[in-house]
């Protein structure tokens, strides 16, 4: 029997391509794109894949369109960086590329006296992939290389750095969510309406509306799978929710989540099992310097398992930003 000939038994083949480490693919079996990478290739970043900078990628899920995603990336209002070049591979990547000035009175003595100056200039680059998923919903894939403090990556977890990282994308998470349904409001094509954008600085925003006008209407063609109409909006704690749009997906973080959840344990086990030794050791057996330092082993264990706990949760789980607190 020729199986190859019923649709359920075979596979969809996706042109794709690796770059940076990163699998690309055209979301068209069609036969005519077979080739399409070898003329339209993802945009590449150098730095990416330059061993003397960092790597080190991270993603998430995010509870707002690619539109209102990329738009927010580009502000220069949020990273203002003289000299810095920022460029726009459209239609999915942010790029910002920045060299750090040399600090006064670095350097290295020489023979003559003098100081001489590194030759290397320190620089980081800032990329950002915006993927759309759904009305509503989009994906970010970052990351942050950079040709200084190298050796920091290889000492420092990978999600210690997502901490810092998880939380700048919650500061602004939620009045993002609600920009965009005020803009869906008065419809994709008059945002301006929904938005005050008169400096200077909003130039790179207007620019990038402009242009998702010109070529997609305002927004995000979905060819039908999609109404385009935005899902109403969840509780706080599922619309920042980390677990299951960050955690689940990296194993750095979901490693570090399980090890640390499996430390909460051993602390309590500890803390019962040295008030169950306690309790059935004879009195006369136990000298008083002992029993104190078991209580206090065991109230510092359980205190410790409660810490790591609520650590557990703020970190991995769910942790609130209210901008009137900060």
């Amino acid at each position: 029997m020729q199986f190859h000939t019923f649709k359920k038994a075979c596979a969809a083949v996706y042109p794709s391509i690796v770059q940076n480490g990163i699998v690309w693919f055209w979301p068209n079996t069609d036969p005519q794109y077979k080739d399409i990478l070898m003329k339209k290739k993802p945009p590449y970043i150098p730095e990416i894949d330059d061993p003397s900078f960092t790597k080190s990628i991270g993603n998430r899920d995010i509870p707002y369109g690619y539109e209102v995603l990329i738009e927010n990336l580009m502000d220069p209002a949020h990273v203002p960086e003289p000299g810095g070049v920022n460029t726009f591979y459209a239609p999915c990547v942010f790029y910002s590329s920045f060299t750090l000035p040399p600090k006064q009175g670095n350097g290295a003595a020489s023979s003559a006296g003098t100081k001489k100056e590194s030759s290397i200039q320190k620089r980081m680059v800032l990329v950002f992939i915006c993927i759309p998923v759904s009305p509503g919903k989009s994906r970010l894939i970052w990351t942050f290389p950079r040709n200084f403090g190298v050796w920091i990556d290889k000492v420092v977890p990978r999600w210690m750095f997502h901490i810092g990282q998880n939380l700048i994308l919650d500061s602004d998470l939620y009045l993002l969510h609600v920009e965009e349904r005020k803009i869906a409001d008065v419809g994709p094509t008059q945002w301006q309406k929904a938005c005050f954008v008169p400096t200077k600085s909003d130039a790179v925003v207007v620019g990038f509306r402009k242009w998702l006008n010109k070529y997609a209407g305002g927004q995000v063609d979905w060819r039908g799978k999609f109404s385009g109409a935005l899902s109403p909006t969840p509780p706080r704690e599922q619309l920042m929710d980390r677990y299951w749009t960050h955690v689940v997906n990296c194993s750095s973080c979901n490693a570090a989540y399980k090890g640390l959840n499996v430390l909460e344990v051993v602390l309590q086990v500890i803390s019962i099992s040295l008030i169950g030794i306690l309790a059935a050791a004879k009195q006369s057996m136990t000298s008083i310097v002992v029993k104190t330092a078991m209580v206090s082993m065991a109230v510092l264990c359980f205190a410790a398992s409660k810490w790591l706990s609520h650590f557990i949760y703020n970190i991995f789980h769910y942790h609130d930003y209210n901008h009137a607190f900060i």
